[in-house]
């Protein structure tokens, strides 16, 4: 049903495959749709507790596909159609989005990575701010979530100077959760989705929600959320499977209840 990507749903994990290898995964309009789409899909699927985006081919994501594009658009016009919808769908969604950056995720890829709650990589993965190359700004989100994660003076860096970053750099920034070697990625990538599909879904979602909020809250409104969150967690089936497998000195089950 998609002409870009492919979806799966295994194990509680919906995967989103990015899938125009030979274009290295470049976004057309209707990418950034069927990726909205695909995620907004997993975010409704009750058996799905984790959404996992990565590259079919040698890339993650190389950005916008350049070739083609009218000199008179008006990029504006396109962020404000294509990519704002899908970045806002990554990040509202309820369920942890996990960015498996298995190649170069440059520009606009890369922006989709950042959106993500969590990026893995595998050593040859590879993050380029290029839009500078070209004579464009970061978009996407990009000017957000960098200087949250690494740092302003790290991120105005990147920004400025478009220099690429190595998959080992990018998790000493503090860009990238985990890094894995080629022979290892699988096995990498599929335990760190199962982790997180193991986890209480109410939980981790209101987790989510308070650790977004928290950036433009007061203390006072951040301590409001957590006692309403806590409430909520403390009345789940799942909250009482951990409570009596902590008693009974043995791993929980979480039902997603």
């Amino acid at each position: 049903m998609y002409e870009t990507i492919e979806y799966e749903v295994r194990d509680h994990i919906a995967w989103i495959r990015l899938n125009r290898p030979d274009k290295m995964n470049a976004f057309t309009m209707l990418m950034n749709k069927e990726v909205q789409e695909a995620v907004e899909r997993g975010e409704a699927n009750q058996d799905v507790r984790c959404i996992a985006i990565t590259g079919n081919g040698r890339a993650f994501c190389a950005g916008q596909d350049l070739k083609g594009v009218d000199e008179e658009l008006d990029h504006g016009d396109v962020l404000r159609s294509a990519y704002n919808p899908m970045v806002k769908q990554i990040v509202n969604c309820e369920k942890p989005v996990v960015a498996a950056v298995n190649g170069v995720a440059a520009g606009a890829g890369m922006s989709l990575a950042l959106a993500c709650d969590f990026r893995v990589a595998n050593e040859n993965a590879s993050f380029i701010e290029a839009f500078v190359h070209v004579g464009l700004v970061p978009d996407s989100g990009s000017m957000y979530f960098l200087p949250r994660l690494i740092g302003h003076a790290k991120a105005l860096e990147l920004a400025m100077l478009g220099d690429k970053v190595s998959a080992s750099q990018a998790k000493d920034l503090g860009m990238v959760n985990d890094v894995y070697y080629m022979e290892d990625w699988d096995e990498g990538v599929n335990k760190f989705t199962e982790r997180l599909s193991s986890l209480p879904p109410k939980a981790v979602s209101l987790i989510k929600q308070g650790m977004a909020k928290s950036w433009d809250s007061s203390l006072e409104e951040v301590l409001e959320f957590e006692a309403d969150a806590q409430a909520k967690a403390g009345q789940t089936d799942d909250h009482r499977e951990g409570v009596k497998a902590f008693i009974e000195k043995r791993r929980p089950v979480f039902q997603g209840s």
